[in-house]
């Protein structure tokens, strides 16, 4: 739904003495309103019991009071044009009202309401109404839909107060109607008093009050401040200038002594500034921009309660109050111009559209460098941070340094704020780094399951770091067991994805019986290894067990060890072997992490 700026036709001076209140307690003398409002400081009480003890009316029910009004004012009003038709009853946050809409020409046929809202006011709400709240509040619920009138409809509407002292309220028409028929969407004939209806205004406005009169002879003029009416001296014409809010008396004299006598009250409410605004960044990533962070800065040492400030796309829509946007607005790409509206809740025709300021969507910096970092070594130092500076940026570490990157040599966490600043508007960023000791790794120990074809192998490496392992040219992998392993040389690497360093070693994959029994049975008669012929020139060495040489093999022929030393029969006992082969690297190297013991048994 579109949403039409309000055209102030009543408004309630709100905290002028009760004197001055202009009040009807019962229906049928309901005050007739259509461009201002009746000057209203408080209810108190009611008159005749309009609903004759019914227990409900709508939304209204039975109050302490006995009846269904309780503190009540009412007015009524005819609609001169067809279109879209609301109102806002104003009031102070902390009290609350209620309302009752009746559409009918005849008190003692009321019926049921046609709009009726008797929600407590716990959300502390200024206003409760038919339409939508002036504030852009979409959740208040003390509204009702819109009407939508004809000509000629006759609308009595009830307000009602629970408290013996409350401080009053404003009604302001709203809606389409005033759009499209802003002189006549109400219909004034039926008011008929001389000086008309109250008359809302502006300070340093002027009310020029009109009391011309066929054939009159002498026009007298007072005016009441709250002390009683009092002559003022000199004005004798037809028509009386004012700038002071008071109630105004004439008194019109004519040849026959059928005088008239008739009263007017006039309020003149303060005329708002609109402060200085600075311009405001819309950082990257946020949907929406909360228009509601400028509002004191345009208030300024104005009191916010007695003030609506609202803000527009087009400086035309801030001068005729429509098309507020929303206080959640949702940015726009670039930079825009917003114009702000400081508007009198008393009186929202006195209003200042002066200011306006820059709304630019700003980019906000954006921290893509990794949030963890590793210290390889002890007393080592890690660089964390941005490698990229960026015009305009600024760099902030919670630890003091200014610089886009640090180098640390403490684990820890590690804050960065960036912050993008443009023309005077900043948008910043802030990321993590967390810190640890990450040692290098090692390989304490390779465990291979062998005698067969194809062998399972297992590394084992401190357990320090979340590895990776490799074998040979295959892809790292997390865990740390290869199956389907040849007998051979093979590299094995262990990483460190952290970045603090890879360790690399050759293994030597191969097979040997546990034990061998030498005793001519034709089983088990001769000791060798299985699957040196995958090696280069390998050698085997058989010691006992204080370490002398008992054989020394060259290559990979021969059917292997017979359990003899210069021809004797060695007893039966433990024994330990040495392999060695050219390596990789041309070198002759002992195999590592073969397991070097078996038995002999006899």
């Amino acid at each position: 739904m579109n949403r039409f700026g309000i055209l102030t036709i009543l408004l309630i001076f709100l905290g002028m003495q009760a004197g001055l209140t202009q009040v009807s307690l019962d229906c049928g003398n309901a005050i007739p309103i259509c461009n201002n409002t009746p000057v209203n400081g408080g209810t108190n009480g009611f008159g005749i019991d309009d609903f004759n003890g019914d227990g409900a009316s709508g939304c209204l029910e039975r109050t302490t009071s006995g009846a269904i009004e309780s503190n009540a004012a009412w007015y009524r009003f005819r609609t001169g044009a067809s279109g879209q038709l609301g109102f806002n009853i104003g009031f102070d946050a902390s009290e609350d009202w209620d309302f009752a809409l009746y559409r009918v020409d005849d008190c003692n046929a009321l019926g049921n309401p046609i709009r009726c809202n008797f929600f407590d006011n716990t959300d502390n709400n200024s206003f409760v109404g038919v339409g939508e709240d002036p504030t852009g509040d979409v959740g208040n619920f003390q509204y009702e839909d819109w009407l939508q009138v004809t000509p000629g409809e006759d609308y009595y509407l009830l307000i009602n107060n629970f408290s013996n002292t409350n401080s009053g309220f404003s009604i302001q028409f709203s809606g389409q109607i005033f759009v499209t028929n802003p002189y006549d969407a109400l219909d004034c004939s039926i008011i008929s008093e001389l000086l008309g209806p109250p008359v809302a205004a502006c300070e340093g406005e002027t009310v020029t009050l009109d009391a011309t009169t066929m054939g009159a002879t002498v026009y007298n003029w007072y005016i009441d401040t709250g002390a009683g009416f009092q002559p003022i001296v000199g004005q004798n014409n037809a028509t009386l200038v004012v700038t002071t809010t008071a109630s105004y008396r004439v008194q019109v004299i004519t040849p026959s002594n059928n005088n008239i006598v008739s009263e007017v009250q006039v309020a003149f409410s303060p005329v708002p500034i609109a402060n200085p605004i600075s311009d405001a960044a819309s950082c990257s990533g946020l949907s929406t921009f909360d228009l509601s962070q400028k509002d004191a800065e345009v208030l300024g040492a104005q009191d916010p309660n007695s003030y609506v400030v609202s803000y527009y796309a087009d400086l035309g829509d801030a001068n005729n109050a429509t098309n507020a946007l929303p206080k959640q607005y949702i940015t726009q790409a670039g930079a825009q111009t917003i114009y702000v509206r400081v508007s009198s809740i008393n009186n929202p025709n006195c209003f200042d559209v002066s200011e306006q300021f820059q709304l630019v969507n700003l980019e906000s910096p954006i921290l893509d460098f990794p949030s963890e970092a590793y210290l390889c070594a002890e007393n080592g130092s890690v660089t964390i941070g941005l490698d990229l500076l960026q015009p305009n940026y600024s760099y902030a570490w919670d630890s003091g340094e200014t610089t886009a990157e640090i180098t640390v040599s403490q684990p820890g966490a590690y804050t960065l704020t960036v912050t993008n600043t443009q023309g005077g508007l900043s948008c910043d960023a802030n990321r993590t780094v967390t810190v640890t000791n990450s040692n290098p790794p090692q390989i304490m120990d390779v465990l291979i399951e062998d005698l067969q074809k194809n062998n399972t192998v297992t590394v084992v490496a401190n357990a320090e770091g979340p590895w990776e392992y490799q074998l040979d040219d295959r892809p790292f992998q997390t865990g740390n067991v290869f199956a389907n392993v040849t007998p051979g040389t093979h590299s094995i690497t262990v990483n460190d994805p952290n970045g603090c360093g890879s360790v690399t070693e050759e293994i030597v994959v191969v097979g040997f019986p546990k034990y061998f029994t030498p005793n001519a049975d034709g089983m088990n008669d001769h000791w060798g290894i299985s699957g040196i012929e995958n090696l280069e020139d390998p050698e085997i060495y058989i010691f006992d067990r204080y370490g002398k040489l008992l054989n020394h093999t060259i290559g990979s022929n021969g059917p292997g060890w017979d359990g003899t030393f210069n021809g004797k029969r060695l007893p039966a006992a433990d024994y330990w072997f040495k392999l060695t082969y050219i390596d990789s690297d041309g070198q002759r190297s002992t195999a590592k992490y073969v397991n070097n013991h078996f038995s002999l048994k006899r």
